[in-house]
């Protein structure tokens, strides 16, 4: 039997999709993929949640077992299978961000971040705060408590449910994982709010995204997951 990478749950992860030209994903895209499309655009999606029991080849480690994440990844296929591909991922901790840089050479940075969960009779609020060159940057969405399960066709589907992630090692081959967990119920979400410097963190060419309005935003409720290491792509 396979042992996982990594274990934790994931939780309350809230999802904000932008369609954007293909021009600004091909730069970041593995060879052997192609953009996955929803109404013919691709798509970025800004994700916040929270890292809880966190375990590494079953160990878990003081001080890292519990935090936040905040990330910007895109949407790719091979062949019937759905994957991500992540532009930067952002954690507070300098050696979660370093080990998964060196082993992995996944996109991390640490910076100060932070979230907060509240639940009162009939809603649940999410809030996470980036500190981000000398400004607070601000990602909360709050919704009410009546969970639902989407259907296989919508578009929380499409955004929130992803087997296969994707990217490059130095030397440019693909790096494979595949992530396990049931499929998430979602919380409806009833308002949001960003205060966020797009360009500051994933640089100028993303700065227009200030002003646009999400296609969608998503608050699913996690679960338990298991990362696998894979050692190439998958049979498309």
């Amino acid at each position: 039997m396979k042992i996982a990478f990594l274990s934790a749950e994931w939780a309350n992860l809230g999802l904000f999709s932008y369609a954007v030209p293909d021009q600004l994903l091909q730069p970041y895209l593995p060879t052997g993929l192609e953009l996955d499309r929803r109404d013919g655009s691709a798509f970025v999606s800004l994700v916040v949640f929270d890292f809880l029991q966190t375990k590494v080849l079953g160990v878990a480690w003081p001080g890292f077992r519990n935090f936040a994440e905040m990330n910007l990844r895109f949407y790719v296929r091979r062949g019937q299978q759905r994957g991500v591909v992540f532009v930067r991922e952002i954690v507070p901790q300098w050696l979660v961000a370093t080990l998964a840089n060196v082993i992995y050479n996944e996109p991390y940075v640490a910076a100060p971040l932070q979230s907060h969960t509240q639940f009162s009779a009939n809603q649940i609020t999410v809030e996470h705060n980036l500190y981000w060159q000398g400004q607070t940057n601000l990602v909360k969405l709050t919704a009410s408590k009546q969970l639902y399960h989407p259907s296989a066709d919508s578009t929380e589907h499409f955004f929130k449910e992803h087997e296969w992630g994707f990217g490059r090692k130095r030397n440019g081959k693909p790096i494979v994982y595949r992530v396990e967990h049931p499929e998430w119920d979602v919380y409806p979400v009833e308002r949001y709010q960003l205060q966020f410097d797009w360009g500051a963190i994933y640089g100028p060419q993303w700065a227009w995204l200030a002003n646009e309005t999400p296609y969608s935003a998503v608050l699913a409720k996690g679960s338990a997951v298991k990362v696998f290491p894979h050692q190439k792509l998958p049979n498309g």
